[in-house]
Order: structure tokens, then C-alpha cells, then sequence
């Protein structure tokens, strides 16, 4: 163990990250460990030019922004069913996948545990990962094949959210057969000075690298290689939160095949030109998603000739990719967006400090920057009533809550 820690030392001085050492001798063999093992897998260059980038000025403002073209599932009219058969033949023969990402914990909803295992109040009281299950389960019955399930968890949420499903039997999909679980990757928070944070609990303060690294996580933990055994070649990506998510549609999945496209993505038309949401657009020349923070009052209410809204299309996190795509996607990490964020560490005097204002940098990726990375992508118009109950906030809010999400849920499937 000491040579291994002198190395590791030698490491952090060339860094001047020697303070994560600081408290090792007040640590327990088993924390003394892990903490050696976290400073091994930490990439610090890439730490490095992570602190460096909150130094940099914001550039998108010299990024050319224009609408992207997109395709109303309810307005294809005959080509409706000419995509949905493409799909269907390709679901049929078991080339779909889904995947969901469920790596938060359900804190803001004032639930001690994973998202996914969070009630929204419905009746029956199943949980948000039972109401995709009872989604996955009732279409693979229609097109008499198992799709596989994988669920991306964090380090923080993995244990519990396992244990769920063995405690509800995996609700029905077999273990290691159909379902599989992986981890999302951790990067490190680090101060103003550009200086890792210590924790709580003497570890070194890490935090999920955002929805971005789904495409590298995939890949890294052999999920893309066990979709491919599996004869997958398409995968649909959603989050957790939204109970409404279809994640098999044969007509998303159609045009995708016809278009000869490796990503399609859904969107759902802003309900106002000032909602606070990400739409789809061409940066560059290249498809991507701008922020609502990145658009001028002008863009958001500039219309078509139609009146419809020239950058109207929101991202609702509900993609479908080529397994291909994911691989090449997953080969390098996606650039990094900062958040400041207030973090609790522990200081190099082993006291705890409480922050009442923002003091860290926390650093995600963002899965819609992958776009970029291809030439064309095609977007489909969806309803909102019909695929989009996100339950991201308490009902406090009144806004993408349980309450919201559960009167959708239950006009949707006519439970009233």
C-alpha cells in the first residue's frame, strides 16, 4: 500500500493535487483503499482542462443557429403506414432495444431512493420503472418477441435500484437474459482554484457526468457488444422520469430505416414561444438541440408562413440510434458544459465546510452534442398528451410533476 501510495503521490504533486492525501492517516484501511483506487482512475488532464474551460468565454454566440426540418407523425397521412410496416418487420425480427437512464435519486420529489422506483400516485402505486416495464412488456407481446431492457444507474443509486427489481421479480423480464444494468460515469467536482473536493466521507467528491455519457458508458461496460450478440441493431434512449415514453414505435423506428438515418429523435411542439425548453436546430449546418438560454426573443417567436414556430420543436429525450452510431459516438467523451453548484468537502484541515453559496464546478455532457457528429437525423413531431409526462419536480411547482405526469398517465389510458 505505501508504494502505491508514494507513486500516486508523485502523480498528484506534478498535478498540484497533493491536498487529497491530506486526511489518508484518519482513514480506515477499507476507505484508505478506495480513496487510492479513485485517485488512480482519475484522467487528471482532463481535470485540468475541464478548470481551464470555466475560464473561457462563451461561444455560442458565434455559432449559426437555423430551424431543422422535422416530419408530423400525425400529418404523414399515407406514408404512415408505409413506415410503420418497415418498423414493425424490424421490431418483429428483434433489432430493437431499449434503454432508460436511471442514475438520479428522487430528491426533489422528496423521495428517499432511486427515480425510478418513485410512486406517482397512480391507483395501483407501481412504480415509474414498473409503468416502462408494463410499456416493454405490452409490446413485445404485439410483435411476440422480448425486447431487452438496459438501465444505466450512477454509483449512487446502482445497490438500491437492483434490489428493487429482485425485490418485484425484475416485474416478469428475465435476469441476465433480457434486463441488464450498467453504471454511468463519475467525474470529479472541483473548487475555484481548480482543486479536487474531499467528502464527507474522506472520499473524493465525484458527481454523474450527465446524460452525455450514455454513449461511453454504453460502450464501456460491453453493453453495445451484448446488443450486437443479441442480434440489436437499433436502441431507443429515454429517461426514467417521463411514464408516458413510448419507447417501441414502429414508425419512428421506420423512418430512421428508410431515411437511411442513424439517429431519429421525437419532439413535441412548445406549448409557447417562451417555454424553458431545448429545441432541435441546425448548428453549423449540423443537427443539434439549442438551449432556450441560447435563443433571442426574436428566434423564439419567429413563425413559418404557416404561423408555426420556426424553432418550436422541443427535445424531449426520446432518441433512437443505430447501435453503430453509439459506438462511434461512445469512442471519445463529448465536450463538457459547467454548472456551479454549492458542494459540502472537506478542507485540507479535515474540517467539514457547509457553503451558503455556490463554491464547485460540476461538469456534464449533454447527449444531444453527439448530434453534431452526423450529417442529417430526422426529428418526429409527437403529441405532447400522448409521450411526454415528465415528473421532474414537486407538485409545488405545478409544472412536470406527479400530479401533472398522473393526469396524463391516467387520460392516456383512460383510468378515470
Amino acid at each position: 500500500m505505501d508504494t502505491r501510495k508514494e507513486e500516486l503521490k508523485s502523480i498528484l504533486k506534478k498535478y498540484g493535487q497533493e491536498h487529497l492525501l491530506n486526511n489518508y492517516e484518519n482513514l480506515d484501511e477499507m476507505h484508505q483503499k478506495k480513496l487510492l483506487d479513485q485517485i488512480e482512475k482519475i484522467n487528471f488532464e482532463l481535470v485540468k482542462s475541464l478548470y481551464l474551460s470555466t475560464k473561457e468565454e462563451n461561444k455560442t454566440g458565434k455559432d449559426k443557429i437555423e430551424p431543422i426540418e422535422y416530419m408530423d407523425k400525425f400529418k404523414l397521412n399515407d406514408k404512415y403506414k408505409y413506415y410503420e410496416n418497415i418498423g414493425k418487420k424490424a421490431i418483429k425480427e428483434g433489432k430493437l432495444a431499449a434503454v432508460t437512464m436511471a442514475g438520479g435519486q428522487g430528491t426533489r420529489l422528496g423521495h428517499n431512493g432511486p427515480k425510478g422506483t418513485y410512486d406517482i400516485g397512480l391507483d395501483s402505486h407501481k412504480s415509474l420503472f414498473e409503468l416502462l416495464c408494463d410499456n416493454l412488456k405490452e409490446e413485445g407481446k404485439k410483435y411476440g418477441v422480448t425486447i431487452p431492457w438496459f438501465i444505466m444507474t450512477s454509483k449512487e443509486n446502482n445497490k438500491a435500484t437492483v434490489e428493487f427489481f429482485e425485490k418485484h421479480k425484475y416485474f416478469g423480464y428475465q435476469k441476465d437474459k433480457n434486463i441488464f444494468f450498467f453504471m454511468q460515469g463519475e467525474l470529479p467536482m472541483i473548487d475555484t482554484e481548480g482543486k479536487i473536493l474531499i467528502g464527507e466521507d474522506g472520499l473524493i467528491k465525484l458527481a454523474a457526468d450527465g446524460h452525455g455519457g450514455i454513449y461511453e458508458s454504453l460502450v464501456k461496460n460491453g453493453m453495445t457488444k451484448k446488443m450486437k450478440q443479441l442480434g440489436v441493431e437499433w436502441a431507443f434512449i429515454g429517461g426514467v422520469d417521463n411514464c408516458l415514453v413510448k419507447m417501441v414505435d414502429p414508425v419512428l423506428m421506420g423512418i430512421a430505416i428508410d431515411s437511411k438515418v442513424t439517429v431519429a429523435c421525437k419532439s413535441v411542439v412548445k406549448a409557447n414561444p417562451h417555454e424553458k425548453v431545448g429545441v432541435f436546430c441546425k448548428r453549423n449546418g449540423k443537427p443539434n438541440v439549442v438551449e432556450y438560454s441560447e435563443i433571442t426573443e426574436e428566434m423564439a417567436e419567429a413563425t413559418d408562413e404557416n404561423g408555426e414556430l420556426l424553432y418550436g420543436e422541443s427535445h424531449i429525450l426520446c432518441n433512437l440510434f443505430s447501435v453503430d452510431a453509439i459506438e462511434r459516438m461512445g469512442a471519445n467523451p463529448l465536450p463538457y458544459h459547467v454548472a456551479f453548484k454549492k458542494a459540502k468537502y472537506i478542507d485540507k484541515d479535515g474540517n467539514l465546510i457547509v457553503p451558503d453559496s455556490p463554491n464547485a464546478y460540476k461538469f456534464e455532457a449533454f447527449l444531444f452534442d453527439a448530434f453534431g457528429s452526423v450529417d442529417e437525423m430526422a426529428v418526429l413531431r409527437v403529441k405532447r398528451e400522448e409521450e411526454f409526462a415528465p415528473v421532474k419536480n414537486s407538485d409545488d411547482a405545478g409544472v412536470d410533476c406527479p400530479k401533472t405526469a398522473r393526469n396524463l398517465y391516467k387520460k392516456f389510458y383512460k383510468l378515470d
